[in-house]
């Protein structure tokens, strides 16, 4: 074969490969791996029946399209997807959003309930799609870590407030405010049903015993189906304890989704939202999980590609929003899976449950699985984040705080909203007022340190070190020159000489460069000469290009401060006599 067309076809095979992963591992499939895929696959296939039918209540969809998000999207994912441990399915948060988000858009319809869920999951599928081929997925950097902290903890709340009606067997509207949740809870907490309070109060015992004792022993599962026996055996359902009843049997059969309802346009923002939401979830379980493994490595780009696959096909399939879910890749890891067959076997398994098992939840209690959801968003809540905030960053915990109260009295979006806005808005504070320092010679050695950290300084009453932290660009220019001069105020009068220790300064735009070199020409004119040091190369780049190193003086510049201190004392004079002939070129140049 000819050395170009072999070239060619190599070139298509290593294309397939990183846009469709599991060519690269599946032609090499070890058989030594198949007991731990089927082991994991079982286990979250047996974890994904009880979680998928409680996170469609979550979401206000009938308990079926819990199961139909827990199958199609594990498959499409085992084919694009580069982690082969992250569990993709419905999770508690996106079905939180989905719930509060699509209450305020569709119409009281059923059907137009359920056809605006399945639509958003192909509207959020779309845009993961778009991100990961367009290389987008920076997006997510928008969501800080305080804002999704103070988020999630406050969505946890919500979720477990709303299964308080399952739990009590009480009528309590659905709501994302907790205050509104809690205030028609006290109302109906007088109607009470004893029987199902026990059982929604048993199970969430039964599960955090399990969890804790027995780790081995599936606590969900478990619970289910001694819930189910209990309840048919002595007819419970008699006594008021609400069931799930009638499962439709059968796989999903496709459909494409329903773009003619006039709630289109409103489910764009949502899907915004989730898209990005729903891939931090995946990403960052999917990157914890890839560093106990040395043996593949989790591509960014590429999960958004198989992300918004799996929500794209899965909407055709009738799923609604899925993403990675945190207990189930767990468990998945740890139940030895190695490749993606584990989430075709998991699938496989809600496939045959879809098919011949439906009618064995008949007997199901409501309470059984708001019992199962608030015990799984309990772990959503972190306090002690925000514990070490207090100590440490404190504008981080007001952030926190104030995305955790928007989230938890206002709404989903807004608290997502709120948080982003705050993330921007702290991110360009302090890059208007970036750390800046005056730094003087560590004594007895050749380092240079803030004197207000460091007694051992030895500073000099001639010269003013400056350190900027950051880039030097139009918002904080003002702010470079206020600094400059303060502390070139309180040196006094000895001063003739300031070095910019530049080691720290990534970048300058053209207001900086202008600001500097009306500056440097300023100082020459009092007799104080000014350096640079350390700049490093893209920096100098500019400094040069610009012009601004005429202004400074190529012999000004230096490799780093202290040999500019050394240079600058042995040559005093001839820089005075050079600032000299700046100042009277300066002046001639304005008459």
């Amino acid at each position: 074969m000819p050395i170009l067309p072999l070239t060619s076809f190599f070139i298509k095979v290593n294309f397939f490969k990183k846009y469709i992963p599991i060519l690269s591992w599946l032609p090499n499939y070890n058989k030594e791996a198949f007991p731990g895929d089927l082991s994991a696959g079982l286990t979250v296939g047996v974890m994904l029946i009880p979680q998928g039918i409680a996170y469609a209540m979550i979401a206000g969809l009938p308990p079926i399209y819990g199961l139909y998000t827990a199958m199609t999207p594990q498959v499409i994912y085992a084919v694009f997807g580069t982690s082969r441990q992250l569990s993709v399915g419905p999770t508690a948060m996106d079905s939180l959003i989905v719930a509060a988000g699509i209450t305020s858009i569709a119409t009281v319809n059923p059907d137009n309930y359920i056809a605006a869920a399945i639509l958003l999951s192909f509207l959020m599928g779309l845009m993961q799609l778009a991100f990961g081929v367009f290389k987008l997925g920076f997006l997510v950097n928008f969501l800080s870590k305080p804002v999704i902290s103070g988020f999630t903890s406050a969505a946890a709340i919500i979720i477990g407030l709303n299964q308080l009606k399952h739990v009590f067997g009480i009528e309590i509207p659905r709501s994302n405010q907790a205050h509104s949740l809690l205030y028609d809870a006290g109302i109906a907490i007088n109607s009470t049903n004893l029987v199902t309070l026990c059982l929604g109060s048993g199970t969430i015992l039964a599960i955090i015993f399990l969890k804790k004792y027995l780790k081995n022993i599936p606590a969900a599962l478990t619970v289910v189906v001694i819930s189910i026996l209990i309840v048919q055996f002595f007819h419970l359902d008699f006594y008021g304890v609400n069931i799930i009843r009638d499962i439709p049997t059968g796989l999903p059969s496709p459909s494409i989704p329903d773009f003619s309802q006039n709630y289109f346009k409103d489910l764009l923002p949502l899907a915004l939202t989730l898209s990005l939401i729903a891939f931090m979830e995946a990403i960052s379980q999917a990157k914890a999980i890839e560093d106990k493994h040395n043996d593949y490595k989790v591509d960014p780009n590429q999960e958004l590609i198989a992300l918004g696959l799996s929500n794209i096909v899965g909407s055709i399939f009738k799923s609604y929003p899925s993403t990675g879910g945190f207990s189930r890749t767990a468990v998945n890891n740890q139940s030895g899976a190695k490749t993606g067959i584990s989430f075709i076997i998991a699938a496989s398994l809600v496939a045959i449950t879809l098919l011949f098992l439906t009618p064995l939840f008949y007997y199901l209690p409501k309470a059984v699985l708001g019992g199962i959801i608030i015990v799984a968003v309990l772990g959503l809540i972190n306090i002690k984040y925000p514990v070490k905030l207090w100590k440490y960053k404190k504008d981080d915990l007001i952030m926190l705080l104030v995305t955790f109260a928007v989230t938890l009295s206002i709404g989903i979006k807004e608290g997502i909203i709120v948080g982003v806005i705050l993330s921007l808005g702290f991110l360009i504070f302090r890059s208007t007022r970036p750390h800046i320092a005056e730094c003087a010679r560590i004594e007895g050695t050749n380092y240079f340190k803030n004197i207000e950290r460091f007694d051992n300084t030895t500073g000099r009453k001639d010269v003013l070190i400056l350190r900027f932290d950051g880039q030097l660009y139009f918002a904080n220019t003002n702010y470079f020159k206020d600094q400059l001069n303060d502390m070139i105020a309180k040196k006094g009068p000895d001063l003739n000489l300031v070095i910019l220790n530049a080691e720290a300064i990534n970048h300058m735009d053209s207001s900086a460069v202008q600001m500097l070199d009306q500056t440097i020409q300023e100082l020459y004119k009092k007799e104080i000469y000014f350096a640079v040091a350390g700049a490093i190369g893209p920096v100098r780049d500019i400094i040069f290009n610009s012009g601004l190193s005429e202004t400074i003086g190529k012999e000004l510049m230096f490799a780093d401060v202290n040999k500019a201190l050394e240079c600058l004392d042995e040559d005093k004079a001839m820089n005075f006599e050079r600032i000299s002939k700046r100042i009277a070129l300066q002046n001639n140049s304005n008459l």
